[in-house]
């Protein structure tokens, strides 16, 4: 726990930094960017939401087609509640949001392929992009199997992944399985700007995974981690309460001695 905390904080710090860095160096640089010359450095106030979602979604088609030489198709839905005729747009940062999408489509696609090595039909990957008054959600659903509940917990740990542990160098192994670091990465870009990155699986069936982000800008704040006294403290003790189903540690005569007194 102790080790994925301070990995965690670090990575955040890291997201941090590069952002501060790439929004200098695209703001102060003077060149527009070509393709979307309305963005503020690395921030598109008027981000394609569907757009983007395609964008990812044709590269791991790429990546998985190359490999396995098929690929699930793309069911695509929107809701605007504000306004049902018109595009779902968000002030963020596309590069951010393209690197949830990407992973989370690698893992859907590779799951669902193997899910159904026997069947020549493949299911769609289903996408619902939805915004209301405070919330924009985007909601991914497959049907590969899903993972045992028991196993959840253990899918944003880093170097944890259902799938075969590659090695560096390794040439044949699958592009759509990694070293175990894209989802918990993932959800640390959602909640970067206090947005949060969910799973929800059912076993034998498929898996949701939901991106939820801050539809309003001014509710968009940077989020950091905070050192202070009690957090280091969390840091440094590493002691685990007895749970109640497990029995206490104590010595019989220190439990003897407390219940006398």
């Amino acid at each position: 726990v102790i080790v994925h905390k301070t990995a965690t904080s670090s990575v955040e710090v890291r997201i941090s930094i590069r952002m501060l860095i790439n929004q200098h160096s695209l703001v102060f640089d003077g060149a527009a960017n070509p393709i979307h010359p309305n963005t503020i450095g690395s921030i598109d106030p008027c981000c394609d939401v569907v757009q983007v979602v395609r964008d990812a979604y044709e590269s791991a088609k790429m990546l998985c087609e190359q490999y396995y030489l098929t690929s699930p198709s793309l069911d695509l839905k929107e809701l605007n509640l504000k306004s049902r005729t018109q595009p779902i747009h968000l002030v963020y940062v596309p590069s951010h949001l393209y690197h949830m999408l990407f992973e989370l489509f690698k893992n859907a696609m590779r799951a669902t392929i193997e899910n159904h090595k026997d069947s020549s039909d493949l299911p769609p990957i289903e996408v619902l992009v939805a915004i209301g008054g405070e919330d924009l959600s985007i909601k991914m659903s497959d049907k590969g199997g899903g993972v045992p509940f028991r196993k959840m917990e253990n899918l944003f740990s880093y170097m944890y992944s259902t799938a075969p542990t590659p090695t560096v160098g390794q040439q044949d192994r699958a592009p759509l399985a990694g070293f175990g670091y894209g989802l918990p990465i993932s959800r640390l870009y959602a909640q970067y700007f206090q947005g949060d990155l969910q799973l929800y699986s059912m076993e034998g069936h498929g898996t949701d995974a939901v991106i939820h982000l801050k539809a309003l800008s001014t509710d968009s704040v940077e989020r950091l981690p905070v050192y202070n006294k009690t957090a280091k403290r969390n840091y440094k003790v590493s002691q685990a309460a007895d749970d109640w189903c497990v029995p206490s540690r104590e010595p019989l005569d220190m439990a003897v001695y407390r219940l006398a007194k």
